[in-house]
């Protein structure tokens, strides 16, 4: 009679029954990966299929018009270093397909098709881009879960506000007033530093020798555009180098006066050019001096952004507990 004890004559058969178990699971793990990666390249590709108009036409006026909407061709890299950016935390949990993403996937569709052959006043742009930002959520929410998009609504939602072309009515609602602040304060500025120079609406008379030279202070001098890739640089910079949100809402916020006060200088700059030639005032030169100023004003958000971390000391000691404590104050020397 043996003495095997019960436990050890099971024990082989337990270890065969487990071995086999777990080339099974891995096998049925293997073929689920298979098949969401499989829907999920179906549903990007019909994705792209469907939005491709859109897609096209926003590449469209991104090129053609450069010095305005340049900016939404980097866009996209920037929203994908902002998952990059999160994703250790992104990745922490296996994502969960969640088929309530499917709802906004129909309704954004059905939304860009409404609006691309509905009547004349929704074949709208930016109307067509919300089905996309609606359908874009939708596949995110499908694929990743609801988990997953605590990370990924921040750059889903980045990418499209700033990456597409708003439309000129709704650009004239801000931009009439830019122009008036923008005529207004080069007229200041111009006459500070001892040029003579009057202004009737948002035409600028540079003196200059008994003669005004007139400068116009165009609906593209009105520093619209530059508001819009300060507002994007600010979000980025915000999101990737400031951890409190007030500091975030303020470096954003000073995108607004700092992209005037470089408008201002802007203009100002081509003022005292047009008076040894007025060419300078336009086309290409007028356009690479859009472009000079970009210079400084990045530096000038910089400066922006080392002020707003000056502001608060974090300092992590190790108390008598396990966790550290943070403490926060106010630079005050």
């Amino acid at each position: 009679m043996s003495g095997a004890s019960p436990d050890s004559r099971s024990a082989p058969g337990g270890d065969a029954a487990a071995g086999t178990l777990r080339p099974s699971l891995a096998l049925i793990e293997a073929v689920e990966v298979r098949r969401i990666a499989l829907g999920a390249a179906v549903i990007l590709a019909l994705t792209l299929w469907l939005f491709w108009r859109f897609f096209a036409a926003q590449f469209r006026h991104a090129v053609e018009h450069q010095a305005d909407w340049g900016h939404t061709l980097v866009i996209p890299l920037i929203a994908g270093y902002f998952v990059y950016f999160s994703r250790d935390r992104l990745l922490a949990k296996p994502f969960k397909t969640t088929w309530i993403g499917f709802v906004p996937i129909v309704i954004g569709g059905a939304w860009y098709m409404f609006c691309w052959l509905g009547p004349l006043a929704v074949r709208h742009h930016n109307l067509q881009g919300a089905g996309l930002t609606l359908t874009l959520f939708g596949v995110a929410l499908l694929f990743c879960g609801f988990r997953a998009m605590l990370f990924l609504w921040f750059p889903l939602l980045y990418l499209c506000v700033f990456g597409q072309t708003i439309s000129e009515r709704a650009m004239n609602l801000v931009t009439f007033p830019m122009q008036d602040i923008t005529a207004r304060g080069s007229h200041i500025f111009l006459n500070l530093i001892m040029i003579d120079t009057d202004r009737t609406g948002n035409i600028l008379y540079i003196w200059s020798d008994g003669e005004a030279k007139p400068l116009n202070i165009a609906e593209a001098c009105s520093g619209m555009r530059m508001l819009m890739a300060f507002m994007a640089l600010g979000v980025a910079m915000a999101f990737t180098g400031l951890r409190h949100w007030w500091q975030r809402i303020a470096l954003v916020a000073m995108g607004i006066p700092t992209a005037i006060f470089v408008n201002i200088l802007r203009v100002a700059t081509l003022a005292v050019l047009s008076m040894f030639d007025t060419d300078f005032a336009a086309g290409d030169f007028h356009t690479f001096i859009g472009l000079l100023w970009l210079v400084p004003a990045f530096l000038i958000y910089l400066g922006i952004l080392w002020t707003l971390r000056r502001l608060v000391i974090e300092d992590d000691t190790q108390g008598s507990g396990p966790a550290a404590v943070k403490v926060e104050g106010t630079v005050t020397g």
